[in-house]
Parts: C-alpha cells; structure tokens; sequence
C-alpha cells in the first residue's frame, strides 16, 4: 500500500493494492469493482501489515460468505500443539479465518505462530487476553490497561479484533430493562458489564474510541465491533437490549470509516428461523452496509452435541439475506473445548451453509464446483467426486467401508444404480440384473 495506512485509504485515493488484486481473482470480479466498495466500506480485506504469510480474502456484499473457525487454550485445556493441529487442518479445510479466543497461559507466544504460519485471516478478542497478559484482576485494570493489550494484539500481526465498543451505558440501560432470560452470554460482553458495574465507568473501548482507531489504523487492523448483548436463547432474540447496542455499533461503524479503519460487525447469536431475515436487513440498515459476521444463528436451543446443525441451518438463512462472515459452531458448543473432529464436523457444517447461500445468490463462479460434481457423478467417475467433495477423506472412507461386487456403483444400489441404467440404455447397451454378461 506503500503511501496509504490502509486498505480503506487507499481505496478511498482510488489506489488498488495487491490484496485488492488478490480479492478481485478469487472472487471473479474486476480490481475497480473491489477498490469502490473497499471504499465505502461494504467490503473490508482484513489483512494487518505485520502478517506477512497472509493470503487475503475480501468479506461483504457480493463476494464468497467466508468462514471462521474459532480455537485458543483454556485454563482446562492447555495442549498448544493440538491447537495448532486444528489451525493447519482448518487451513487446509479452506477456513478462510481462524480467531485465537486464549485465555490463560502463554498466549502472546501461540498469536506469534499463529500469524508466522497461517494463511488465513487472524482474530483475536483482546477482552479475553487481558487478566493473563497484564496479570491483574478485572476491577484493578485501568482504560489504559485495556488500550495495551489491544496495541500489543496488533503490533504482533492480528487482522481483525473483536472489541465491544458498542455495550455503553445506554446499552446497557436498555438490557437491565429487558428481563431476559439468559442476560449476557459473551464472554467479553460479560467482563466488561461486570468491570463497569464494579468500577462505575463508562465502557473503555467507547469512551476512548478514538484512541483504538487510532491504534488499528497503524496496523491496518481492522476492528470487528462485537455484539456483547447477542441473545443467548432464542427467547432473547430481537429484544431491545440486542437492537440497542445494534444502533450503537452502527455509529461507532461511521466513526471508523472516518478514521480509514475497516469494520466487520457481529451479530447473533440465537434466533428463530423466522427472525434472521429480518435481523440482518436492519442490521444492513443500522450499520450502513458494513460486512456482518455472525455465530450462527442457532435456530434452537434444544440440540447440545449437534449445534454444528443448528447452527448451519441458520447461517444459511442469515447469508443469503445479507450475512457476510459466519463463525462455525461444533458439536462441542456449550459442551467443552471441541476436538480435532469436532473441529471438522464444525467446518464443514460451516462450509455447507455457506456455499449453500452463494449459490442462492447467484455469485460469480458459486456452481462451478457442484456442475464438476454432477459431472463426475454422470460419469461415476469417483476419484473426482472424492477431489470435489468438502470433506474428501470422509467421503472416500465412506465409500470404500462396505466392499461393492462392481466397482463403478456404490453398496448402496450395486447394479440397479439409475445412473448407471441410464447411462447403458443411452449408450445403446441392454440391462440385465440375472444373467448380465459385461466387460468393465
């Protein structure tokens, strides 16, 4: 970008920089057409300039939905090394984000590898980092305490943070009001609340947001306004205490633009299938077009150790109305730290909903791969249906599990496969399933 801090100033000067050019290839658009929206803020490239290993993905309206994959250590589960295998499987899945959500431990260390070794987009949520790194309990941290970590975060090459600017006291005004059922289910929206309920301040990160813009602007970080009042239940879905802060972030979304700092905004979170669309056209609304990354939506709270489902069932509502960015949900979700295939399970699940959408929507290039499929399938050519597959080892091991008497079919039809039938009476052959003679 050379002479421009970020991608949003060098959009804004009408200057297309290499990641532009990148995004342009990958999304079967034109380098112009990703330059004006970068601009106006409808697509943000989160790429910091201390992440030198990045491969950068454009994420708004008209591109690929993207995926994040979330990971970190707790203080109950501390093995670095399988955390960084769940980093290269998710990789080579086709994540395009991995967000570190550590919270105890060595955490400035994993960050490092992390941003040395990832292609993909690197997020973090400095909340959750603060008492480990400044090694002070919550209602002794000061705003300049907060403000350190979120500067060490970035110098340090993450492209995306999670700050929750947007949870100030009319916010939270607005949640004492609304009785919910499950109150505040973010982790980083529920230390803040109790630090300002404890130390009787306003919210740091908005009464002091000029200063995180302008620390991310140094690093062209670009800040991921989180939804610390997302419902936690459907119950609590489109409440006040949810479309409050929502207005918030949506001031705070101009207020970052201004600076040249790009915005991805967070949402929910836990809603009925008959509520997402709506969501996320007001939040299209409220925040002017940003980019809107959410967890889900969980379409139901009844389903622990299959929220992967639910979850993907509501994110592909959200992303053909308008959602950008979906975080994947394991089977793990409420449950414990997820597994190497819990992991798996999440991405794929992930993966699905979002394809699924782009192809709903008509993007450049979205069928391509499901034609390929159909015609390998056509042809019962299954190398290439296990290369075009979103999980290949899964779909091959499927396949070879139960032994088949005829090598083209499957054991679920054998001979009486329909493609196979078809594709004999076309071709001029004759089908006999008793005293068949063939040559394979």
């Amino acid at each position: 970008m050379s002479n421009y801090p970020t991608q949003m100033a060098a959009a804004k000067a009408g200057h297309i920089t290499p990641e532009m050019k990148l995004v342009a290839e990958k999304e079967h658009r034109t380098p112009e057409w990703i330059c004006e929206r970068v601009a106006k803020g409808t697509i943000a490239i989160p790429c910091n300039i201390n992440h030198k290993s990045i491969s950068a993905e454009g994420i708004g309206d008209g591109l690929r939905t993207k995926i994040n994959v979330n990971l970190g250590i707790s203080g109950d589960a501390k093995d670095y090394d399988l955390e960084m295998d769940k980093v290269r499987m998710a990789i080579n899945m086709g994540a395009e984000s991995i967000m570190d959500l550590s919270n105890y431990g060595k955490t400035r260390d994993f960050r490092t590898a992390l941003v040395n070794e990832s292609t993909a987009m690197i997020g973090t949520v400095p909340m959750y980092d603060a008492i480990g790194y400044l090694e002070k309990d919550l209602m002794n941290i000061t705003a300049d305490d907060f403000l350190e970590v979120v500067e060490a975060h970035a110098k340090e090459g993450v492209d995306f943070m999670t700050i929750h600017a947007g949870i100030n006291r009319r916010a939270v005004e607005a949640f004492r009001r609304a009785g919910r059922r499950m109150n505040i289910v973010s982790r980083g929206g529920s230390l803040l609340f109790a630090w300002m309920m404890m130390t009787d301040n306003e919210n740091p990160f908005f009464e002091h947001y000029d200063k995180v813009l302008e620390i991310l602007r140094a690093y062209d970080c670009t800040i991921s306004i989180g939804d610390a009042l997302r419902p936690g239940c459907i119950d609590d879905s489109s409440d006040a205490a949810q479309l409050s802060e929502l207005i918030e972030i949506g001031h705070l979304t101009k207020r970052a633009w201004e600076a040249d700092v790009q915005v991805l905004v967070e949402g929910p979170g836990h809603m009925a299938m008959n509520e997402i669309a709506a969501n996320m056209a007001i939040e299209k609304r409220l925040c002017h077009g940003a980019p809107f990354y959410v967890l889900g939506p969980l379409v139901t709270d009844i389903a622990p150790g299959y929220d992967h489902i639910t979850s993907a069932i509501g994110g592909a509502i959200a992303a053909q109305n308008g959602a950008n960015f979906l975080c994947y949900v394991t089977p793990a979700e409420h449950l414990r730290l997820p597994d190497l295939d819990d992991v798996r399970e999440g991405i794929v699940a992930s993966k699905i909903a979002a394809h699924a959408a782009d192809i709903a929507l008509n993007l450049p290039g979205a069928r391509d791969r499901d034609n390929a499929m159909g015609d390998a399938r056509h042809a019962l050519n299954w190398p290439r249906m296990f290369k075009l597959a979103l999980d290949p080892e899964k779909a091959q091991r499927y396949y070879e599990s139960t032994p088949i008497a005829e090598r083209h079919t499957c054991s679920m039809c054998g001979k009486m496969c329909a493609v196979r039938t078809t594709n004999r009476i076309l071709n001029g052959q004759d089908v006999s399933f008793v005293t068949e003679i063939e040559s394979c």
